[in-house]
């Protein structure tokens, strides 16, 4: 008789946690469905906004969430009214150039900071990391009145040479580095390694996912550059495509043609989608790693 109840009180609380289980899970997935939705609504307006013929966009009183005619026109215009290729030129050249030093630098100053003995180490790279602490619009003018008085405006050096060096990247290197055993470093210097072989044959291959996190962050800040190329650069020759964008809405056909700029907005936005979507895995074990010690 015992038993019995037992058996019926087991199958209650194991009924019972089901329930909770699954109204948890229901819950838990209704949030993020709005929350995804909330993120996501965003693009997919400018996507079919795009797609949408300038007449329209323009005859919808209400807006409507589809297009029974899609046209490709917006993006001619988009390449056709503006120089829009040429500012993915200027901002390949900068985005390559930049992430190249930037990643020399970083490598070599985190590599030091991590394996090398040199006399006021700690407090060179406390002192160093103090400098995140500093806020970027000081950084900015100190770097806008440098490169005016370098007469340096106008010009790929002037754009790049701000941007090469980033304190957070370096500690982010830095603290995976310093994960590598020592017993490895000690065994290639009897071996006769030099420190910058040893950094090339061991060290990169070891931490080479949190480089290409690295790589991929700062391809990301590159690409979404407003306000220094902004500051620095007033002839078009130069514009990146954050700059051309915000010249194609105050001076362009932005204020007119919304279907057009949504489309110059897509062509600039796809490239940091794709490369997330490809790397993303990479990036999220990079910052793992690299946030972890031991």
């Amino acid at each position: 008789m015992h038993k019995e109840e037992d058996a019926m009180d087991f199958k209650k609380v194991e009924k019972t946690a089901k329930i909770k289980d699954r109204t948890v899970k229901g819950i838990t997935y209704t949030l993020l469905g709005i929350w995804g939705v909330a993120v996501l609504f965003p693009f997919y307006w400018m996507l079919l906004t795009s797609f949408k013929s300038y007449g329209a966009y323009n005859s919808e009183f209400i807006p409507k969430l589809y297009t029974l005619s899609p046209t490709l026109q917006n993006y001619l215009d988009a390449f056709t009214a503006v120089p829009l290729a040429d500012y993915f030129v200027n901002t390949l050249i900068f985005t390559l150039s930049t992430t190249a030093v930037m990643l020399i630098v970083t490598v070599l100053a985190a590599f030091a900071f991590a394996r090398l003995d040199f006399p006021g180490k700690d407090l060179a790279f406390t002192l160093f990391l103090s400098l995140m602490m500093i806020p970027n619009e000081l950084v900015v003018i100190t770097n806008f009145v440098t490169v005016t008085n370098m007469d340096m405006r106008n010009t790929f050096m002037g754009l790049i040479l701000p941007s090469v060096t980033s304190v957070f990247y370096i500690y982010l290197l830095k603290e995976n580095f310093a994960q590598v055993p020592d017993e490895l470093y000690w065994a290639a210097k009897v071996d006769g390694t030099s420190d910058i072989k040893y950094l090339w044959k061991v060290m990169i291959p070891i931490c080479r996912p949190t480089i290409v996190t690295v790589t991929i962050l700062k391809v990301i800040e590159c690409w979404n550059s407003y306000v220094w190329p902004r500051l620095i650069t007033d002839d078009q020759a130069y514009f990146l495509v954050s700059n051309g964008i915000q010249e194609i809405r105050e001076n362009g056909f932005g204020r007119e043609n919304i279907p057009a700029m949504m489309a110059a907005v897509v062509v600039i936005s796809v490239p940091l989608v794709v490369l997330f979507l490809i790397f993303r895995k990479k990036i999220m074990e990079g910052v793992a790693r690299g946030g972890t010690k031991g």
